[in-house]
């Protein structure tokens, strides 16, 4: 079984709950859509989160997010062929996966693609490489990559799992009053939104907005659980 859920932060509580609620084993996938904080302090309380995370009857995929390190900048970190794509694996934690940015996994016969990164309004108050990483949005390269990609897919897809969302889908209700939205770099989700008006898709799963909600085929997650859907295009 493929099941979902929205940002972690480094608190697994919910996630270990779960896996005794359905009786999961590590032959489950359970797809984090983000900032997941398990590669977040690059040392000794990510590695007691990635001892308790290998204990669990369950296999991760982590798209990444905007409040962790990207795996690949990690020394410890190496790829590997996972579900007909490639991912981000640390030896010693084989069921801790991480999304490479323009990969197409076969998930149960659907065809996935992987889509991280967003901007940090909480920034200022962050500190460089410590709390807060310069490479937090997709870079061009990741840009074209992803584009690529779905050019040799002939722009379809079954699904879409990324962290932040196209902007015509940004919950604008949960947005916190103190911060000047004019001054928050949008260009993910303005780049994400020339993808969705361009891509024919079955579902789009993304997390980062500490919300749950439905609008069309997207969904955005926070603390819940959904089974992935049987959305097929391809």
């Amino acid at each position: 079984m493929i099941y979902l859920t929205g940002d972690t932060h480094g608190r697994f509580e919910r996630i270990g709950a779960f896996c005794e609620k359905m009786q999961t084993s590590q032959d489950d996938i359970l797809i984090i859509l983000g900032d997941a904080g398990i590669n977040f302090h690059a040392g000794a309380l990510d590695t007691l989160r990635k001892e308790y995370l290998s204990k669990l009857p369950i296999t991760l995929l982590c798209i990444h997010g905007n409040h962790e390190r990207r795996p690949e900048s990690l020394p410890y970190y190496g790829e590997r062929e996972w579900h007909g794509g490639k991912v981000y694996a640390e030896g010693g934690y084989p069921n801790i996966l991480f999304a490479k940015d323009g990969e197409v996994y076969n998930l149960d016969g659907r065809k996935a693609i992987a889509i991280g990164g967003a901007y940090s309004i909480d920034k200022a108050w962050r500190t460089a490489g410590q709390s807060w990483w310069a490479d937090e949005q997709p870079s061009p390269a990741i840009k074209a990559r992803v584009e690529n990609t779905l050019d040799q897919l002939n722009w379809q897809i079954d699904i879409v799992l990324s962290h932040t969302a196209p902007l015509k889908y940004e919950p604008v209700e949960v947005f916190l009053p103190g911060v000047d939205q004019s001054k928050v770099d949008k260009s993910t989700e303005e780049w994400l939104d020339g993808i969705e008006g361009r891509l024919e898709y079955g579902k789009w799963y993304c997390g980062h907005y500490h919300t749950e909600k439905k609008i069309d085929r997207l969904q955005i997650m926070f603390n819940d659980f959904a089974v992935l859907e049987e959305d097929r295009l391809c």
